[in-house]
């Protein structure tokens, strides 16, 4: 039995005791499943993965958690239970069956992830899978499924999704990086560059974005091919210097004539930004849940400073001024949590469809409300911890490493001001489509 109380703020209401409208049974067991294995596996390691001269995660902790099964969650729900039982996984840890897998599981498993504060480490294990698989689960062929998943799904293989460009970040539609058939029409013939992959460096695979419209052609240009990455003719890598999640592996690839057989072009030519829509609202609200634990990890570490901490003959947290600003962070943490909770929940409701077309705007608001709140938690304790907040050292550490990875979460996925505008423009594209459909006398069903 622990002797001290938990911090305040250190963990989400429902697994502080408290009620919840969300969580059944068998989310809280798998919350306590999960969290020692987490815990004693990678966290255990995040700061020294982090901060070692490779920055690299050890690849005994990729193996670890493959072999446990422990990748697998990162999907979204529902998990492609056909293909595990195939493979022989029926079951996650604490016996939680693969169909019963929810989105709310899938939360769970995201904030449980970043519970250390440091996003690099488990981003470096499951960014690929979670981003670059479900494309082609979704949308693949049978063959080219036969050929990616098995080895994906069992950690035997590593895959990565590659969108972004150095002139195209959230422009999407902007891709310049060009696959054209070979006049046998066996093949694609790619060139361009890709940059800020994450996991790129270390992966087999890419679920990539490339050009096969004419220049110029936008959106309606865009496939998705599934390129080979590591040891691949044509293909070079490196890896990026990043501010904060530095242990995840960000790399920049060229791609010189790179030869990927037709067969890898996952679903139809053309159509590849239709597919990388239906990913935005698995991917933001992952970014969200792993964000909004970041900015708890901040706030909580403050917090249990300024009860230690004395100045002007007691400690911090008699002072107005420190509670004010413990009050006005944690208001907000709370708030950002209560919305990622209600998201997750609706992600369990509804149709993978309706879900596309309806949470995609609020979805975007969410990501980008994140950030915002992790950019006041953390400056909140940087600012509680003085000039130990300022130290790479010692125990205001943890504030500024948390400082520096604000940014990682406000750009990638989206950035901050693209997202915003895009949730409005989302927003009242539904509604006049509502509206058009009354005036109609139609039922506003989308």
């Amino acid at each position: 039995m622990t002797s001290k109380a938990p911090i305040p703020f250190s963990d989400p209401p429902a697994l502080m005791g408290l009620p919840s409208p969300y969580f059944t049974p068998s989310h809280l067991q798998w919350a306590k499943a999960i969290r020692p294995f987490i815990t004693s596996n990678l966290h255990s390691l995040a700061v020294e993965s982090e901060q070692s001269p490779t920055a690299t995660v050890p690849e005994s902790v990729f193996s670890t958690f493959a072999n446990h099964h422990m990748l697998i969650p990162a999907l979204p729900a529902p998990l492609p239970a056909a293909w595990l039982k195939k493979l022989g996984i029926h079951t996650l840890l604490g016996g939680l069956k693969v169909e019963d897998f929810d989105s709310l599981h899938g939360y769970i498993y995201s904030d449980e992830m970043v519970r250390s504060g440091l996003a690099g480490p488990p981003g470096s294990l499951t960014t690929g899978i979670a981003f670059g698989l479900p494309l082609i689960l979704k949308f693949g062929s049978p063959t080219l499924q036969e050929k990616i998943v098995p080895d994906i799904l069992l950690g035997r293989k590593r895959i990565c999704i590659a969108i972004t460009e150095p002139e195209a970040g959230s422009d999407v539609a902007g891709i310049v990086t060009t696959a054209k058939k070979s006049p046998d029409g066996q093949h694609y013939i790619i060139n361009g560059t890709k940059k800020w992959i994450t996991n790129g460096i270390w992966s087999d695979y890419a679920s990539m974005a490339v050009r096969t419209g004419p220049p110029g052609s936008g959106a309606a240009g865009i496939s998705l091919l599934v390129v080979p990455l590591k040891n691949y003719p044509g293909v070079n890598m490196r890896r990026l210097k990043v501010a904060g999640q530095i242990s995840a592996g960000t790399t920049f690839i060229e791609l010189d004539d790179v030869q990927v057989p037709v067969e890898n072009l996952i679903g139809k030519e053309n159509h590849g930004m239709k597919y990388i829509m239906t990913n935005f609202n698995h991917e933001r609200l992952a970014v969200a849940t792993g964000t909004t634990r970041q900015a708890r990890v901040a706030l909580s570490a403050a917090f249990e400073y300024v009860m230690k901490r004395e100045a002007f003959g007691k400690p911090l947290v008699e002072q107005p001024v420190v509670r004010h600003r413990l009050a006005k962070a944690g208001a907000l943490l709370e708030s950002l949590t209560a919305w990622v909770e209600h998201f997750a929940y609706w992600m369990t409701r509804l149709p993978a469809e309706e879900a596309d077309v309806k949470l995609g705007g609020m979805t975007a608001l969410l990501k980008a409300q994140a950030g915002i709140v992790f950019r006041e938690c953390a400056d909140t304790a940087v600012l509680l911890f003085g000039g130990n907040g300022f130290t790479t050292t010692g125990q205001g550490m943890v504030a500024e490493m948390l400082y520096r990875e604000v940014p990682g979460t406000r750009i990638p996925g989206g950035s901050e001001d693209v997202l915003l505008d895009l949730a409005v423009r989302q927003l009242l594209k539904i509604y006049k489509v509502q509206t058009k459909m009354l005036e109609d006398g139609k039922a506003a069903k989308l």
